[in-house]
């Protein structure tokens, strides 16, 4: 059989598979993966992972299948079976989508694969590091999408273990206290503290990461420097449409959104992604709110201008 006929094939039985289990996912819960994998017996630990990583191939919700094994192995080796069989399932994810599906893949994932390939080529193993601490974009997909980027395999794999670990943690955890709920296990409010403890360092992660990644402050001076020298960077105004065409006037070839609006349209200035951005408002004030924003959402290379408007003004630079 021709190679190419045998891709067909395959990429056929990966589209019913995902169909299928689409299709069926309201009918899938914790409690019914548990009860299949206890009819195993000793080979328990070894059907969960064969299980968790087909289905991690053909979008079986992860959060299910990591609530049952905090569940059915408790928050040690629950843990380890979970990371293990997760990393794996993206492994093959990875591998199907670089050979043999990356046209669907790309289909699917649409504009944002642009911000995926330009986030791999600018920062390797990082950003995928960053991409499996941040959630911006689901874990099924992203598994398929990081597939058709240059990153080596090795990193891939070795970055997606280490830094699903957090997560993989607290949602194990989270299954074992609901398993210790529903058996009247001991030390239940400690244990539930313990839970909700591990879901706020995961909840806050974004935040962590956002900040790691967000630059320092840019004088105004230093600012107009770059703008005259003609560097290829965004100068994002945050303030209002009134403030823009207000008093204080605008930079020209600034760009204006609101800090209000700024998340909602993020896509506007995704080709900025790994660029240079600078935010400016009146002061800094909304400034550093927008940086904030600007990092969680994955921009690699973001600035506060300091004292904004207020200094531009204040050193005679022409406003418009």
């Amino acid at each position: 059989m021709q190679p190419k006929i045998i891709k067909i094939i395959l990429f056929l039985v990966l589209v019913a598979g995902i169909a299928t289990v689409i299709s069926y996912r309201d009918q899938l819960s914790a409690e019914v993966f548990q009860q299949w994998i206890s009819d195993s017996g000793a080979a328990a630990p070894i059907v969960f992972m064969i299980i968790y990583a087909i289905g991690t191939i053909f979008f079986l919700p992860g959060s299910l299948l990591t609530l049952a094994g905090g569940a059915l192995f408790g928050p040690v080796l629950g843990t380890f079976y979970n990371l293990t069989a997760a990393t794996i399932g993206a492994m093959l994810s990875f591998l199907i989508a670089r050979y043999l599906a990356s046209d669907w893949v790309t289909s699917k994932t649409g504009g944002r694969i642009k911000q995926l390939v330009n986030g791999v080529e600018n920062e390797g193993w990082r950003f995928v590091a960053f991409v499996r601490l941040v959630p911006l974009f689901p874990f099924n997909l992203l598994n398929y999408a990081l597939g058709l980027t240059r990153i080596s395999f090795t990193h891939y794999s070795i970055a997606t273990y280490l830094f699903m670990l957090p997560g993989a943690i607290a949602y194990t955890y989270l299954g074992y206290i609901g398993r210790e709920a529903a058996t009247g296990g001991e030390d239940l409010i400690q244990k539930g503290m313990l839970a909700l403890a591990l879901l706020a360092v995961v909840s806050f992660l974004p935040r962590i990461i956002g900040s790691m990644r967000k630059g320092a402050m840019v004088s105004i001076p230093e600012l107009k420097q770059r703008l005259d020298s003609g560097d290829d960077l965004l100068l994002l105004d945050v303030r209002t449409p009134e403030d823009y065409q207000g008093e204080q006037g605008h930079v020209a070839g600034s760009v204006l959104i609101p800090v209000e609006e700024l998340a909602q349209r993020i896509n506007e200035i995704d080709d900025y992604l790994e660029k240079p951005v600078v935010t400016i408002c009146r002061t800094d004030r909304k400034s550093a709110k927008a940086a904030q924003i600007l990092a969680q959402h994955g921009f690699a290379d973001v600035h506060v201008a300091k004292m904004g408007m207020t200094d531009w003004i204040k050193n005679q630079y022409p406003t418009e």
